[in-house]
């Protein structure tokens, strides 16, 4: 019996319309609820070094971390804050204090009180050992803690750009119980974290999984919606796409080969969301090691920047998906964008008349035809066939660019601890602020051997240097953005890196997931709610 025809049957046909649409209102509404239960099953792509995105900044700690820690803040897609384990922040009227009002009642999953002293450790922690931290902090001289649900951060310069930057994916907060007096890098809680979010750490089987279980005492109740996160690695994006399309994944970010985005769209059962993480700012560039002799020549440098077509690296390489960007700062930060800057035109033949210039014959690197020989890397998060287009550039110039193909931790210790490339392809993104997301590239003071993510090149420009520092600290906003544009033309001179700008980000989904990303940290946000969607009968 529909519900038609029991109103119809009790009430006069007026007051049966109103039933029929009261029963359809509350159908709509049991619809929208979010379901509670089930286990997701979730691709995350390459395997990270630890989880608690504290002393790296890497994707896969990204990622996965902010599902267990939490941050003081939140964020909506236009970046404006909104609370998380700080419910209220105001700042002083000279810019040097901010104070946050902290949430009452939360828990480390270990049964311990969050207070204000593991704010005021985290943040401290922060600037030391996280890679942008030592920008982020840096004009931090101390974390006060009147009482154990108030944190004033002091600072001895302004920090215009700090309330953006205290998520979890970006500035977690950690258990000071667990790690004051330890090696804060070797923590074993980096890899086993204990969080106040809405999971729990269960398992790391390595070169397998990891499991999240819902925390059941977590401060934001009824969330979490589901039971258990299941990570999985998969490296092979192929295979992903199989995971993807059998329903044997639920989830993935960057999932599956670009060639197959148009096809999985047509696919019933799948969404397919394109949209860039405002807080993440995807951005991916080509670095040159400037310890490298040859590299040293900013001719040589001019000469392989117009070998590479950035176009058609973006048309096969993105498939035409991504935003081509020559400069370090992408068009994703409008605001301080420089958009008169320009790729270096292709032109082959110039550049081998600059390599011929420079002293790099055909020839002179021992092979027939070969200038000289240069070892390339890349982050596993540009994909294989983005070095296999600037080796086959480069080939057609006389350079014999060797690729070496490593998984993620390995290549981070190749490329910031050994230095052993002359080229890396890496994938450093522009963030939420230039002084988060792209000083730590060009700074010279964020030269530290063993540093991931940092300034891989070893780039010094004291100009530079000082547009940054000045940028850093100006809180008037035009003042601000000049010095940005003057740092991106000084840079695009020097040519310590080939800007291709933002690659595409292609999240797929089961459509029965929801609210995977309902905050401006898209994917690395806590997925406290996410449930599935079960079928309407």
């Amino acid at each position: 019996m529909t519900p038609w025809t029991l109103a119809r049957g009790i009430f006069p046909r007026s007051a049966a319309s109103a039933v029929v649409a009261a029963f359809a209102f509350f159908a709509l509404t049991a619809a929208a609820q979010p379901q509670r239960g089930g286990t997701l099953n979730w691709l995350v792509n390459p395997v990270p070094s630890s989880i608690v995105p504290l002393t790296t900044t890497a994707g896969g700690n990204a990622e996965i971390g902010p599902k267990i820690v939490e941050g003081l803040l939140t964020y909506d897609y236009d970046l404006k804050p909104k609370p998380l384990l700080a419910t209220a922040w105001s700042q002083s009227k000279d810019g040097l204090q901010y104070t946050f009002t902290l949430r009452k009642g939360v828990k480390w999953h270990d049964g311990r009180d969050f207070t204000s002293a593991d704010v005021a450790f985290s943040i401290l922690t922060l600037k030391q050992v996280h890679p942008r931290g030592r920008g982020t902090f840096a004009n931090v001289v101390e974390v006060k803690t009147p009482d154990s649900y108030t944190a004033v951060i002091v600072l001895s310069k302004p920090a215009p750009f700090l309330l953006t930057a205290l998520a979890a994916t970006e500035s977690p907060i950690v258990p000071k119980h667990l790690y004051e007096g330890t090696d804060i890098a070797a923590s074993k809680y980096n890899s086993a974290p204990v969080g106040t979010g809405p999971f729990v750490f269960k398992e790391w089987v390595q070169g397998s999984h990891i499991i999240l279980e819902r925390n059941p005492n977590y401060w934001d109740k009824p969330k979490p919606y589901l039971d258990r996160v299941v990570v999985r690695f998969v490296l092979d994006a192929a295979a992903r796409a199989a995971a993807l399309e059998s329903g044997a994944a639920d989830l993935a970010s960057s999932g599956i080969p670009l060639s197959d985005v148009e096809r999985f769209k047509k696919l019933p059962g799948i969404d397919v969301d394109a949209r860039i993480s405002p807080y993440l700012g995807s951005h991916q560039q080509i670095y040159f090691n400037l310890d490298t002799p040859a590299l040293q020549k900013l001719e040589v440098r001019r000469a392989i920047a117009q070998a590479i077509d950035v176009n058609a690296f973006a048309k096969t390489v993105w498939y035409g998906y991504g935003t081509p960007s020559a400069s370090p700062i992408g068009k994703g930060i409008s605001r301080y964008h420089d958009a008169s800057i320009q790729p270096y035109p292709f032109n082959p033949k110039a550049a081998e008349a600059a390599l011929d210039a420079a002293g790099f014959k055909r020839g002179a690197g021992g092979a027939s035809g070969t200038r000289l020989k240069l070892r390339v890397l890349f982050n596993p998060f540009q994909e294989r066939r983005a070095a296999d287009f600037v080796r086959q550039s480069l080939g057609r110039i006389g350079i014999d660019a060797a690729i070496e193909s490593y998984d993620f931790a390995t290549y981070v210790n190749k490329a910031y601890t050994e230095r052993a490339f002359d080229i890396t392809l890496e994938s450093l993104t522009n963030l939420f602020d230039p002084t988060v997301g792209v000083q730590r590239v060009f700074w010279s003071k964020n030269f530290k051997v063993g540093l991931p993510f940092s300034n891989a090149a070893h780039y010094v420009n004291p100009e530079v240097d000082r547009l940054l520092e000045a940028a850093a600290v100006e809180v008037d906003e035009g003042k601000r953005r000049q010095l940005f544009i003057d740092f991106q033309q000084i840079v695009h001179r020097d040519i310590p890196s080939i800007e291709l700008g933002a690659n595409p980000v292609i999240t797929v989904a089961a459509k029965k997931v929801r609210d995977y990303a309902p905050t401006g940290e898209h994917i690395r946000g806590s997925f406290a709610d996410l449930y599935f969607q079960q079928p309407q009968p």
